[in-house]
């Protein structure tokens, strides 16, 4: 029996029980509101928000910019397809090619669809520009990606909870160990029908693995090496989570192929964008790639205003700022219980490591107390809980959220 109660976090968990389809289990927050760092639920309740939707509201909820800009052009024209231009688009492509320092752009609307373009962008370079033979074009992968849950995704997944029994899968993937550079040069000189290699420079879902000094430069002289293409997934560690513009200029390092999404909006709807060169941009042509919602006047508006806020507003050092007080504070912790083994990151994407606890319990139930006392976050692979805050945030409101989850970690006990 569903409650009537609509001020009741309850009544919203019975109905998406009862409604919708069982393949989340969130944390018992029902949210109606949100500003800033701070988000409020049905009840009024007041939380800091520690995950930012899985970094897509980097700019903070509801930033009124970004909010203005997706009124003001909501009002006039939202969605022409791309069977007609609008007068967005150039503006949009040329703004966020020069933005970032690549030929062309093509627009989507997900991340995940960002890693399909991806593929195929590299798949047809690999037979135009390479000279794979035709249905031989491989593509490489890192243990522990994470990209999505379409077919092409869980095809290049090690993570069971992903792609059990929803086989069978998509030919022409194959993994490697991360953060291995031998394991990367031995996959390319083993088969030279390898036309890209795509990465995180920071593995987020897999409970961010930050890979070692030279990793990423690694792989950009291994991929000139064996002419193979160097794709980037920054949809979680770029648009400055990691304390730069993208967690590839930590290195220096341009890929061949930069896949975008999450904050390119602000957290207001879904974007995505894929830049790379001419070289490969123009492989695909007219009527073989596209989006009835990619590239729509709504979201071109949306997307440069949120890349200009992050600019104007200086997020990127503010999260390399905030991040280290963030982690110097989580060390501190490691040293008063044992129930904390590892403390890692960059700029404000980071985590702890949780050792189990009374009867088993685990991360997942440090994540329900950190909810109680004010704090909103979630676990990853059972042990690992991910801190992500919008970049807004300020020194003090850091360390109040490093006081809650002191206060909820040493409440417990090994």
């Amino acid at each position: 029996m569903i409650s009537t109660d609509k001020k009741n976090s309850q009544y919203y968990i019975d109905l998406e029980s009862q409604y919708g389809a069982h393949n989340y289990h969130p944390i018992a927050a029902v949210l109606e509101r949100g500003e800033g760092v701070y988000l409020w639920d049905v009840e009024g309740q007041q939380y800091l928000d520690f995950l930012s939707a899985y970094s897509a509201v980097n700019q903070g909820h509801c930033h009124p910019r970004i909010v203005n800009a997706l009124i003001n052009q909501a009002s006039k024209l939202t969605l022409t397809s791309r069977a007609f231009h609008n007068n967005l688009l150039g503006e949009y492509e040329k703004y966020i090619t020069k933005y970032f320092g690549y030929d062309k752009v093509l627009p989507m609307n997900t991340g995940v669809e960002g890693g399909e373009t991806a593929i195929k962008l590299a798949r047809r370079w690999g037979y135009d520009v390479k000279k794979i033979a035709e249905n031989q074009a491989h593509i490489l992968f890192a243990e522990g990606n994470f990209w999505g849950r379409t077919m092409a995704a869980i095809s290049s997944s090690s993570d069971p909870s992903s792609f059990d029994r929803f086989g069978p899968f998509m030919p022409g993937f194959s993994l490697i160990p991360y953060n291995n550079l031998a394991a990367l040069e031995a996959a390319f000189k083993a088969n030279p029908n390898i036309a890209g290699f795509m990465f995180e420079p920071i593995q987020g879902e897999a409970g961010v693995m930050v890979p070692d000094e030279g990793y990423l430069k690694g792989i950009r002289a291994l991929c000139n090496k064996y002419n193979v293409l160097m794709i980037a997934d920054e949809v979680q560690t770029g648009l400055c989570r990691t304390g730069k513009m993208l967690a590839c200029d930590h290195e220096k390092v341009r890929p061949d192929i930069i896949i975008l999404g999450k904050a390119l909006s602000g957290g207001t709807m879904p974007v995505a964008a894929i830049l790379a060169d001419d070289e490969v941009m123009l492989t695909i042509k007219p009527g073989e790639h596209g989006s009835t919602y990619g590239g729509n006047p709504l979201a071109c508006a949306v997307a440069m205003e949120s890349l200009k806020v992050l600019v104007d507003e200086g997020l990127a050092e503010n999260a390399e700022a905030m991040g280290i007080i963030f982690r110097e504070r989580m060390t501190q912790l490691m040293g008063k219980t044992r129930l904390v083994s590892l403390v890692r990151g960059k700029g404000l994407l980071n985590a702890i490591i949780i050792k189990p606890f009374g009867n088993g319990k685990t991360a997942y139930d440090v994540c329900k107390l950190l909810k109680e006392n004010g704090l909103l976050a979630k676990q990853t692979h059972g042990d690992i809980i991910r801190f992500a805050p919008p970049l807004v945030i300020n020194e003090e409101q850091i360390h109040q959220a490093c006081d809650i989850i002191e206060k909820t970690i040493l409440s417990l006990k090994a």
